[in-house]
């Protein structure tokens, strides 16, 4: 059955077929990995120029959202592909080498939302969430205390042993465990000091100098789904953040 476009006029034409091909991933029409339908098909579809859904994947292609194959067609993008499963990981060693990403399991738990957190994902104080704790090392070293809360009714049967098994890709366990793809993510970078417990699991004195990257990260709709609070030691490391 055919959508309807959106009505005002002051919304460009291209965006608002973005919007309804967005609307189709939300409502899992396509799945991540998949090949969504051709730009002829689509355009008879929607009733529109094949111009102008070209120009609605190509944005939706810069958001990393749909990927282009030359010859093969446009799927939608995924965090099990190589290119994207780490795109929101910015660390890097000051002399470029690439080094073997690891994570060891610390805890997860079942909380509830606090205020703060609350505000953050969009839920009610007192809802349920998920609270995950790990170590994420870089060739063997400690590097990352990792923080993560996500809201329990998105990720219904979430524990521990996912976590350990997910490999250190949680995006892509989100993703084909739950159905949550993470598109964008949205982050505060500060300098702290290691307090006690992060001191003592990444192997330092308590109140050494790290880097901390407070992230909220959004699926499909500009939804927040994951709450993430990264502490960095970056003595021989950096944040490393392309800008276009």
């Amino acid at each position: 059955m055919n959508k309807q476009l959106i009505s005002p006029s002051y919304r460009p034409l291209y965006d608002q077929i973005k919007v309804l091909i967005t609307q189709s991933l939300i409502g899992g029409e396509w799945r991540p990995g998949e090949m969504i339908p051709s730009e002829f098909e689509l355009a008879a579809r929607y009733k529109v120029s094949q111009g102008t859904v070209r120009k609605a994947i190509d944005n939706l292609a810069a958001e990393n959202i749909l990927i282009r194959r030359q010859g093969k067609g446009t799927f939608v993008a995924t965090h099990k592909a190589d290119v994207t499963k780490l795109r929101f990981l910015r660390l890097t060693s000051v002399t470029g080498d690439k080094e073997l990403l690891e994570n060891k399991f610390i805890s997860c738990i079942k909380t509830k939302a606090d205020s703060y957190i609350s505000k953050i994902l969009g839920v009610k104080v007192g809802a349920a969430t998920i609270e995950v704790k790990r170590l994420l090392t870089f060739s063997g070293r400690p590097l990352i205390y990792d923080h993560i809360i996500v809201p329990a009714a998105s990720f219904k049967g979430l524990n521990g042993a996912k976590v350990e098994e997910s490999k250190g890709s949680m995006y892509s366990m989100y993703e084909s465990q739950f159905g949550v793809r993470m598109i964008r993510a949205e982050e505060c970078l500060k300098a702290v000091v290691a307090e006690k417990e992060v001191a003592s699991a990444l192997g330092l004195k308590e109140g050494y100098p790290l880097l901390s990257i407070e992230r909220v990260s959004f699926t499909y709709g500009d939804k927040p789904m994951e709450w993430r609070l990264g502490l960095c030691l970056t003595d021989d490391h950096h944040y490393l953040s392309e800008l276009e």
